[in-house]
């Protein structure tokens, strides 16, 4: 069914890409992209193909280790905004994926554990950090690749593994080359406007988020000795507790407010 397809996507989009990558690259052949433009893998000698420990390494780099990245953080994350007095065993994000039984999931509860709440604070911004600089490093190595034309994925980069064209003009290739270095060039601007937004961003959520937390005890008092008159105990389907400062969707559903904007921001 679709709940279980949800919550194993990321696992079955791993192990699919596994399979093609070791069927092609890793056994020596083509991959059907390469076979269409003729074109094949070579070391940073460009004079023979890579070594299977070479492609064993990028095959890792471009499937395993992006998945265990995004896991590892996202189950970080999960871990260090869960206060102290809730109950582990009672979470479940669906945004997590795998259950709470997972070797990652385990390790990472156990270093959290360890850890003191001023530590945890300070994680958590690292954290945060690193899901915001991830996406603009890959976007930052895509411009340098429109200007550089070679290694398009950070993961060929790192292992040195170029290509090969056979067949066709080399004045066409040059053409096409510069072409590319003006979408690179754009591609850097886009870049530094999007880090600018994005700095402007944060800085609005932290006043926001402070301002939030200056009244929102003494709101969530009212509204308990509102619904407690008129003799309401409504929860909110995330969270599983009380609702505070209930807010509808446009489909009529009823949730927290926190609750429901930190879903949109993590969904």
């Amino acid at each position: 069914g679709a709940k279980k397809w949800l919550e194993w996507r990321r696992e079955i989009e791993l192990l699919s890409d596994v399979a093609y990558f070791v069927l092609t690259t890793l056994s020596g052949y083509q991959t059907l992209g390469e076979e269409y433009v003729n074109i094949v893998q070579v070391d940073s000698t460009k004079k023979r193909v890579p070594s299977f420990l070479r492609r064993a390494i990028f095959v890792s780099l471009h499937t395993v280790v992006p998945y265990c990245l995004e896991k590892g953080l996202l189950h970080l994350e999960h871990e260090l905004q869960i206060e102290p007095d809730e109950s582990r065993t009672s979470q479940s994000s669906p945004a997590l994926g795998l259950s709470s039984r997972t070797l990652i999931r385990n390790w990472i509860q156990k270093e959290v554990g360890e850890l003191t709440e001023q530590q945890k604070k300070r994680v958590l911004q690292i954290v945060y950090v690193l899901k915001q600089c991830i996406p603009l490093l890959h976007r930052l190595h895509l411009a340098v690749f429109y200007i550089s034309g070679a290694f398009y994925h950070l993961s060929k980069r790192i292992t040195g593994i170029t290509y090969l064209h056979f067949g066709g003009l080399q004045g066409e290739d040059q053409s096409i080359r510069s072409s590319y270095k003006f979408l690179g060039i754009i591609s850097l601007f886009h870049l530094l406007l999007t880090i600018g937004v994005q700095m402007y961003s944060f800085k609005q959520k932290q006043r926001a988020r402070q301002e939030w937390k200056l009244h929102r005890n003494l709101a969530h008092q009212r509204n308990t000795t509102k619904e407690k008159t008129t003799g309401r105990h409504s929860h909110c389907t995330l969270c599983l507790e009380e609702r505070r400062h209930t807010t509808a969707t446009p489909c009529g559903h009823l949730f927290c407010w926190e609750c429901i904007t930190e879903w949109c921001n993590t969904r």
